[in-house]
């Protein structure tokens, strides 16, 4: 296939890139110049958010276009409407976080969705940008030939909001680590790459319409998930497994201050309770957590450990002072609290 990555020098794109070329396909990176894409790929400058930021986009015939933008929705307006006549297929990265919060569990692609508009062209909300992109893709290229690839929590190597960086680099620091529990909590997300084989596979198959994208429930724990972090980093730490309540009770942010973690709740079925049957039965295939820890982590210390950070995100992670203080009020063990030393050791929803 003849490729058209929008972006595809950092994280998602850069996954989906990356699989291309891996699979033979010829490869054009539209992008800013900021970072340098991947090699063996044509490149092409430009800033979708400036009046002719589009332009070395005006010649050019693809099969696929994949677009990652989390912008105002205009911007993935323009670019469709632009490619409409000379690309045969759109595939959009959008996100579950257009389903409003609370979702049920159990709720699939027929869900409702918040409201968007794919006219708009100043600051949005996360949620709203996205359904706005949707809509945008869908008016350019009609139902059939538009994927919407919504995503849940993404990790993996090249991850530039820091989450599974975060952890690692907590757990080579060593000593007596929080872990939020419960242990055998199921944490749902993607790995980038796995991401990036399906979205090929759907291209290829000529898939149209949206697909919910992440792991099955219970994929990976928190336990496992941490585990692993452990492992891969000289298991210099010791997990500390303390209850939700001591730690909501210090403080400390789900998701922000911990993240991956959100205690169990509505919050907590709506991020790592989603049913994606569409999605496997299309190909979804979903490697071992500890394959993604371990990549991210020869990752990380390839770059000299600490991980690129998206300008537009907050850092993510618990300062030390608040760990410490949380691990010296930690009420004597239950069950749930287990430290497990003889184990293995090793809220807009943004996954992209």
């Amino acid at each position: 296939m003849r490729l058209l990555m929008l972006g595809g020098t950092e994280f998602v794109g850069r996954a989906v890139t990356e699989a291309a070329l891996g699979r033979g396909h010829e490869v054009t990176v539209f992008h800013r110049g900021r970072h340098e894409p991947p090699a063996g790929v044509a490149s092409l400058h430009g800033d979708r958010t400036t009046a002719e930021g589009l332009a070395a986009l005006r010649d050019g015939e693809w099969d696929v276009v994949v677009d990652t933008w989390s912008g105002s929705p205009a911007s993935v307006r323009d670019t469709a409407r632009l490619l409409a006549g000379r690309a045969g297929r759109y595939v959009y990265v959008s996100s579950r976080s257009v389903y409003p919060h609370p979702t049920p569990p159990g709720a699939d692609e027929e869900a409702p969705l918040v409201e968007g508009s794919p006219d708009e062209a100043g600051e949005v909300a996360y949620p709203q940008a996205k359904r706005g992109g949707e809509l945008a893709a869908v008016r350019a290229f009609g139902a059939d030939r538009t994927v919407l690839v919504r995503a849940g929590l993404i990790l993996g190597p090249y991850e530039n909001i820091g989450r599974l960086p975060w952890w690692l680099n907590r757990a080579a620091r060593g000593g007596d680590m929080l872990a939020p529990g419960p242990r055998d909590l199921g944490v749902q997300y993607i790995d980038c790459r796995d991401l990036a084989q399906w979205t090929m596979d759907a291209a290829q198959a000529g898939l149209g319409g949206a697909y919910n994208v992440v792991s099955p429930p219970d994929h990976a724990t928190m336990g496992s998930l941490l585990d692993a972090c452990v492992r891969v980093t000289g298991g210099r730490a010791d997990l500390r497994w303390t209850d939700p309540e001591m730690i909501l009770a210090a403080g400390i942010e789900p998701w922000q201050h911990l993240p991956v973690w959100i205690p169990p709740g509505e919050l907590y079925d709506t991020m790592h309770r989603s049913p994606v049957t569409k999605a496997l039965a299309t190909g979804l295939r979903c490697r071992p957590v500890e394959e993604t820890v371990a990549d991210t982590w020869a990752w990380l210390r390839s770059i000299g450990g600490a991980a690129p950070q998206r300008p537009d995100r907050p850092r993510v992670g618990l300062d030390p002072e608040t760990e410490a203080k949380v691990l010296m009020a930690r009420r004597p063990s239950t069950p749930m609290q287990e430290d497990h030393d003889d184990a293995p050791s090793g809220i807009s929803q943004d996954r992209s």
